[in-house]
């Protein structure tokens, strides 16, 4: 029984998102019309031109022959901004039990919504699809206070149009964007300082933002249209301090509210210097001033542990269900013309997981039928949000980068660890976009898989400029093919699942998943594609194996050479110092001998003269046996000096501070004596054999 309740509040809240209609008892009242077919209560209620699901059941099963059913009045239909005056007045919804023979439920006239944009003015009308065109220039006069006459109202996609031209025969989505020109009406100054505070908003601040806790500085960049709530919440990602405990510095005294832009903010361009630190909690033990029903919370957590529910981007309107008759708008997944994609998914990411995530969590905690008390179900939901936030979100972990970087991080890795490359398309204009988020993108089966098996990368396409840059980016990567194909699908067809997988020279589009599907066949959709990649992958794997054995042998091989070649260079090198060495011994022995032959042949020019033999003078004639055997003989005056006998002995070649002169009986060293000494006196007289030896 439980579990049929929690079935029929998801089924509420789907029929909800898909219809618009707020009002509870409404929306369960057509659902029981339809005994509870989601897809069934949907084509009962949107109109032929949104695009209208086919239901699996039949009407005759819808509409039993004894089922008691009530007709709902025609759902007040969102009002326009506060100048229309074409849009119905609000009223509360009366239902009244009848008992036709044909059950009809009556359609809410289609609503579309202007955004009209004049002199950096932007103004919301909301009007019939029966209206003309001339009404929404009625409801510019009142808002712009601009003549009709002069007012041309431009960017109708079929061109220029009439005032009478009626809003249903031109096609429009539910969305459009138009701006008014008045070429007779001259700008004023404030339009010039609107001008001035437009371009402050398209200039980007890097905000150096210090968290002094950690001791780190952060280098952000944003566009001046970014507004000061966003950048704490920015920041609190980065830091894990909630935004309600951020305690920062450096904010100008203007920056006072949070939703103000940085622009408008007053703070420095194109750098500013900014603090954040964590606010110290108040004591926990405080009593709460006001009771409500006696209830109260036990948490064995610290203080912080409990957030604002603003802090989720979740108003507490829509989280309970109770907010007023007029619908609210729901923020785009990506914003229009983001520079940086990374910015861009960061904020896609948080989107996804607040409205297709967090907002059904609510819901079903609102609309549980065990409790009653408004004051239980207000704790008890935000205690419990709290903890599904920190811990249970089950959505794709979608990837923070270009598809670029998402490319390389699926394919271009190693075989064994690369992925498939999931790229899911969004358009917030297709009734299909909250059953296939909620129903399956956030499906705990498929969430795993995806996890598991594929890169995630995600982009919206629900603005034409976002929708542009998709179709140029999967040009640049995919190829023209793919970006025609892309671009050929309605919206109705939206959203879409593309799988591919990474080739050698060239990415191949495996799969295109539309979104009017179930959760078994994406399931089968995904683990077919899975299958081919295995199958790649496989053959990868082996030529990456065989590719890395032909390498390592390649190494080897090198590393070897080069330890052959480094052997060869050592063993060179040290022959080359060798044959210096020896050159350089050659060169000193050649010097020490050219030394000893100019000496010789110096003291060979200054011996006097040999005297003959038959002089009058006292001759002495010696015979000196060299170590060689030789014998040298040569006859000189008694009076010559030993010193003369010595130079003569060095100018053959053994000089006496190498050799010594001995004499053969008595042995006597005779370069011992005195070199001033005569023959005659050294007793080498009249003839005498001397031998030389060399000094030890």
């Amino acid at each position: 029984m439980a579990s049929d309740s929690m079935d029929r509040e998801i089924i509420l809240a789907d029929f909800q998102a898909c219809t618009g209609i707020d009002n509870i008892a409404e929306a369960i009242t057509l659902l029981e019309l339809n005994n509870w077919d989601l897809v069934a209560a949907i084509n009962g209620v949107m109109p032929q031109e949104n695009g209208i699901l086919q239901s699996e059941a039949s009407q005759a099963n819808i509409y039993g022959p004894h089922s008691q059913a009530a007709t709902a009045e025609a759902a007040v239909a969102p009002p326009a901004t506060s100048s229309s005056s074409s849009s119905p007045p609000s009223s509360s919804s009366a239902f009244c039990p009848v008992l036709p023979s044909r059950h009809i439920v009556e359609r809410q006239p289609r609503m579309l919504n202007f955004r009209v944009e004049y002199r950096q003015r932007t103004v919301e009308v909301v009007v019939e699809e029966g209206s003309a065109v001339g009404e929404i220039k009625h409801i510019l006069e009142t808002e712009l206070q601009v003549p009709i006459s002069k007012m041309q109202l431009k960017g109708w996609k079929s061109g220029d149009v009439s005032d009478i031209t009626v809003l249903r025969s031109l096609h429009l989505p539910k969305n459009n964007s138009l701006y008014v020109l008045t070429p007779d009406i001259a700008p004023t100054a404030s339009t010039s300082q609107n001008s001035v505070l437009q371009e402050s908003l398209n200039q980007n601040f890097l905000l150096v933002i210090s968290h002094r806790e950690a001791q780190r500085d952060y280098n952000l960049n944003f566009p001046g249209s970014r507004t000061i709530q966003e950048v704490k919440r920015n920041v609190s990602d980065l830091t894990n301090i909630p935004v309600r405990h951020q305690q920062w510095e450096g904010w100008p005294a203007a920056a006072s509210d949070d939703s103000m832009t940085l622009a408008a903010s007053g703070i420095s361009y194109p750098c500013h210097h900014l603090s954040v630190c964590r606010r110290s909690s108040p004591a926990n033990n405080q009593e709460p001033t006001e009771e409500c029903a006696d209830v109260h919370m036990v948490s064995d957590s610290e203080g912080d542990d409990f957030e604002d529910a603003s802090e989720f981007g979740v108003d507490e309107s829509e989280m309970f269900g109770m907010g007023s008759s007029t619908g609210c708008r729901k923020a785009a997944l990506m914003p229009e013309n983001s520079e940086n994609e990374s910015d861009a998914l960061l904020h896609f990411t948080a989107e996804f997981s607040t409205r297709y995530v967090l907002s059904i969590v609510l819901r079903g905690l609102c609309f549980s039928n065990d409790v009653e008390d408004p004051c239980i179900l207000f704790y008890g939901s935000i205690s419990f949000v709290c903890v599904c936030c920190r811990y249970g979100e089950c959505h794709p972990v979608f990837f923070i980068g270009t598809l670029e970087a998402a490319s390389q991080e699926a394919f271009y890795g190693k075989a064994r660890d690369r992925k498939l490359l999931a790229i899911y398309l969004h358009n917030d204009e297709s009734v299909l976009s909250n059953v296939f988020c909620s129903q399956m993108m956030c499906a705990d089966s498929i969430v795993a898989y995806l996890s598991q098996n594929f890169i995630t990368w995600a982009w919206d396409v629900t603005k034409e400029a976002n929708k542009a840059r998709l179709l140029t980016i999967c040009t640049r990567h995919f190829g023209s093919v793919v970006a025609q194909t892309i671009r050929t699908y309605k919206t109705d067809q939206f959203p879409l699942l593309l799988t591919v997988m990474g080739k050698r020279t060239s990415n191949e589009v495996l799969n295109v998943i539309q979104g009017n599907t179930t959760v078994d066949e994406l399931m089968m959709r995904l683990m077919g594609a899975m299958e081919i990649f295995s199958a790649q992958q496989q053959e990868d794997i082996k030529d990456e194996d065989e590719r890395e054995a032909r390498e390592m042998v390649k190494r080897e091989q090198d590393e070897a050479y080069q330890l052959s070649l480094e052997a060869d260079r050592k063993k060179r090198e040290a022959q080359e110092r060798e044959q210096a060495e020896q050159l350089r011994l050659q060169q000193i022995q050649k010097e020490a001998d050219d030394e000893k032959e100019a000496i010789r042949l110096s003291l060979e020019h200054a011996l006097p003269p040999e005297p003959a033999e038959e002089g009058g003078e006292p001759i002495s004639k010696l015979r000196i046996r060299t170590p060689s055997g030789e014998f040298l003989v040569r006859r000189f005056l008694g009076s010559t000096k030993l010193q003369i006998l010595f130079d003569f002995v060095a100018s053959k070649g053994y000089p006496w501070d190498d050799f010594k002169l001995l004499t053969t009986f008595p042995r006597r060293n005779i370069t011992q004596l005195d070199p001033a000494s005569s023959l005659l006196e050294a007793k080498l007289f009249p003839q005498e054999t001397l031998f030389l030896e060399a000094k030890e």
